[in-house]
């Protein structure tokens, strides 16, 4: 009988690096916590103190590393946090020890259990003298996270990123916990991962920011996801340093894919071209009519977005799409990652559209022709500063008043012809001015008894726009009610108010 030999593919097996992910609810200190664990500023580099889209940095602690994945904490970045989860080995769950637990806190728990991670609890911000440690394990308890002293499995330690305290405890830690897991990965295999951030580099093309999960990525490697395929033509580490190849757990920056791959897609590298071919299933385009289409009466207010990234345009692109728009529309003409272009103002001018750019900005070129076109583009950092002005914008559009300005009267001396639904009269022009774009309105006995419109006004049998005060001029008049002589009609405009932005 023929016996199987079993692959002795764990002679290549290393001990994996294990990469983190940090969560929790907005300003409750993640990025400090990172910064404090490595040196490396990132709340420094950051707009308004908050990381607006996803990073993985590396440290080395006691000779061995970790890979940190620091994710936002503002809740328009639901669908990174997800990503950030599922490419990890670990959580940390970062809590106010003054503050306790908030909604992105909860969200960040549910994340954290759909990715069957092993959770560490870092409760900090615990120099300050409010914070109340025991109080916030009893909430994370009623959340049915219950660390180790009160007699659960999870693991928590009391830090405070501005003091320093309880760093080495938390590093020790993720790498114990990383141990317990036994994880392991094979160096030799051709390298698989997935993409945590796409940008576009003006002098160099698109950038895509990898973590390698197995095996390794080599220079001259071709690689592949299913919207897109390149050569690796030039790498680097997360401190910019030019490398020749990249480690399990390794996040780097790749430049030479044929466009931009979607944030959260898993690549393969080949050796093969065709294969890599294969693997890809379409190539990315330009997204245009992101959200549904008007319905009938429906006001729209139409966007285009340019972000620096890909998935700071999702999340953008995810809190539009939450905004309430029973009474407004809105549509995203164009979205799209990279510095605001000509084609944009173009767009812009043709769709009566407002053009938003978070983290990028037009060339001189193309800011000139937005200036000849009265085009005004707006700016962002922040990313709930943007959301709000399209609240805003939203709330003006929606509330625009239609003004009314009542303009003239005539007295009905004549009615020349009646026919269905239309009547010929002649009148004199008692108050004000009469405009053929006019609405008028049928007064008898000073009751409003209809409105109607005006299809032809005439002074002398000529056509005419315009008649003035004491002017005697005919009316070809449709509307539902007969007009009588002696009867007053009250001619009035209607205009839309208009709003400053």
């Amino acid at each position: 009988m023929l016996s199987i030999m079993p692959v002795k593919e764990s002679e290549n097996l290393i001990e994996k690096v294990p990469v983190v992910v940090v969560l929790g609810h907005v300003d409750h200190g993640k990025s400090s916590l990172l910064e404090a664990i490595k040196d490396f500023r990132i709340t420094q580099k950051e707009s308004g103190g908050i990381t607006q889209h996803i990073g993985a940095y590396e440290i080395g602690y006691k000779g061995k590393k970790i890979t940190f994945i620091d994710t936002p904490g503002h809740e328009a970045f639901s669908a990174m946090r997800s990503r950030g989860a599922k490419i990890a080995d670990i959580a940390i769950l970062v809590v106010a020890a003054e503050e306790g637990i908030k909604p992105q806190t909860q969200e960040a728990i549910d994340r954290i259990k759909e990715a069957g991670l092993q959770m560490i609890v870092a409760l900090n911000k615990i120099d300050k003298p409010e914070a109340n440690p025991q109080k916030v394990k009893g909430e994370l308890s009623r959340a049915e996270i219950v660390v180790e002293d009160l007699g659960g499995e999870i693991p928590c330690v009391e830090t405070s990123a501005t003091q320093k305290i309880g760093i080495d405890e938390l590093l020790e830690l993720i790498l114990l916990v990383s141990e317990m897991q036994g994880l392991r990965v094979d160096p030799t295999k051709q390298a698989e991962g997935v993409v945590i951030e796409t940008h576009l580099d003006q002098r160099m093309g698109f950038v895509a920011v990898l973590l390698i999960k197995n095996g390794t990525l080599k220079i001259q490697d071709i690689v592949a996801t299913q919207s897109t395929m390149g050569r690796v033509k030039n790498m680097k580490d997360y401190q910019g340093h030019s490398i020749d190849k990249a480690s399990p757990s390794q996040p780097v920056a790749v430049l030479g894919l044929e466009s931009k791959p979607f944030v959260g897609e898993i690549f393969k590298s080949f050796t093969d071209i065709e294969k890599a071919k294969e693997y890809v299933i379409k190539k990315d385009e330009v997204k245009m009519n992101v959200f549904s289409v008007a319905k009938d009466g429906q006001k729209v207010l139409n966007i285009i977005l340019r972000a620096d990234v890909v998935g700071t345009l999702e999340a953008v692109e995810s809190m539009i799409e939450a905004l309430p728009q029973e009474d407004l529309l809105i549509s995203v003409l164009k979205s799209d990652i990279g510095p605001i272009t000509e084609d944009d103002v173009k767009l812009a001018v043709a769709g009566k559209a407002k053009i938003f750019g978070f983290r990028v900005k037009p060339n001189p070129q193309t800011l000139r022709l937005a200036d000849q076109k009265g085009l005004k583009i707006f700016y962002y950092e922040i990313i709930y500063e943007l959301i709000q002005k399209i609240r805003r914008l939203m709330k003006q559009e929606i509330e625009s008043e239609t003004i009314r300005k009542d303009i003239g009267k005539m007295l009905v001396l004549k009615v020349f012809r009646t026919e269905k639904g239309r009547q010929i009269i002649g009148g004199r022009i008692i108050e004000g001015e009469v405009l053929k774009i006019a609405k008028m309105e049928i007064l008898r006995e000073d009751e409003l008894l209809s409105k109607g419109r005006i299809i032809e006004l005439q002074r002398e049998k000529k056509a005419i726009e315009r008649g003035e005060v004491n002017d005697e001029v005919g009316i070809l008049y449709e509307g539902k009610e007969k007009i009588q002589e002696d009867d007053i009609l009250n001619f009035y405009i209607e205009e839309k108010k208009k709003s400053e932005f």
